[in-house]
């Protein structure tokens, strides 16, 4: 099968791409390096089923000929990480509506699937947990920022759903809860790479708030795992499914661990949301994702402890540093 993986340049979309080369199939890659990287795909350069093109996903002329291309696109350019959302507010709700609008209209054109990647942030300030795919949706004011981001995810969604009921597209929608792994990098607000960074170099690990925040940390192994699946399950089709880990851990846990697997010589600091963000940041208590669609469709539930995790983290890190 020919796949096109827009942001493949990115953490989770190479390692899709990894994962659907070992799989056998032909992969494109369409990404304009703004967060993404080649030295993510550089072990790929001599094989044969991988080609790369710079470019961006709302250029029609970058997206189209692709599209006509390949037989499946895993749409996963987007703007992510908190500290982009806040800072540069207008990129983020241009680059992930314009966008999936290009990747839909180019795909309706030859009935080509998408797998669309959403987030965990649509779901908003939403308080029942574990969230549910069917929950409604109940999102903070147009003066913070960061809801703009959740509502061009969640216009995404509207919009593929919508491409998928009047035109018959084949699209499945993915919304990811907290995913980490190797390639991750803390530049962007990531909270793990910047804590497994901080710990294996002896210096502070920085808490955000009060660290009572909770979070549930999906595997990037186990991510992939579960698109490539979710692509090739007819059932999926015109469905939205949760995808990561629903094992929760506090911030401030989360920073005693990774103090303690990197050396335990750091310092754990609380620092104010007011001093760590911008203006327009406003933080949850608790992201907690119910599994049992994802489950009762590919028989799939993602479970890898968070040890396992961060050790992979370390490992991949410590070259980079000299450790």
């Amino acid at each position: 099968m020919n796949v096109l993986i827009t942001g493949g340049a990115g953490f989770i979309g190479s390692h899709l791409v990894d994962r659907l080369i070992q799989a056998g199939h032909e992969v494109w890659v369409l990404d304009d390096l703004s967060t993404g990287t080649m030295a993510n795909l550089d072990h790929l350069d001599a094989n044969p089923r991988f080609h790369f093109q710079q470019g961006s996903v709302t250029d029609v002329a970058a997206v189209a000929p692709l599209v006509d291309h390949v037989d499946a696109i895993f749409h996963l350019a987007a703007a992510v990480g908190v500290k982009l959302i806040v800072s540069n507010p207008v990129r983020t709700i241009e680059t992930n509506v314009q966008g999936t609008e290009v990747v839909l209209r180019s795909a309706a054109k030859k009935q080509k699937q998408v797998v669309l990647a959403s987030s965990s942030e649509v779901y908003g300030k939403g308080v029942r947990i574990p969230f549910q795919e069917d929950d409604d949706l109940l999102l903070g004011p147009t003066t913070r920022s960061r809801w703009g981001y959740a509502c061009s995810k969640a216009i995404d969604e509207y919009l593929a759903l919508a491409y998928h009921r009047e035109f018959s597209l084949p699209v499945v929608i993915a919304r990811f809860f907290n995913t980490v792994g190797p390639r991750q990098t803390g530049r962007y607000g990531m909270v793990l790479p910047t804590f497994v960074q901080q710990g294996l170099q002896g210096q502070d690990i920085t808490v955000y708030g009060d660290g009572e925040q909770r979070r549930c940390f999906g595997d990037v192994f186990a991510v992939v795992e579960a698109l490539a699946n979710l692509s090739a399950c007819a059932a999926a089709s015109g469905r939205v499914f949760n995808i990561g880990c629903d094992r929760e851990i506090s911030i401030y846990a989360l920073a005693e661990l990774v103090r303690d697997m990197t050396g335990g010589g750091s310092r754990i600091v609380k620092i104010p949301y007011d001093e760590a963000y911008e203006d327009g940041f406003e933080d949850l208590g608790r992201r907690v994702p119910n599994l049992t669609r994802l489950d009762e469709t590919i028989g799939f539930h993602p479970d890898t402890p968070i040890e396992r995790i961060i050790q992979n983290i370390i490992d991949s890190t410590r070259p980079s540093d000299g450790a």
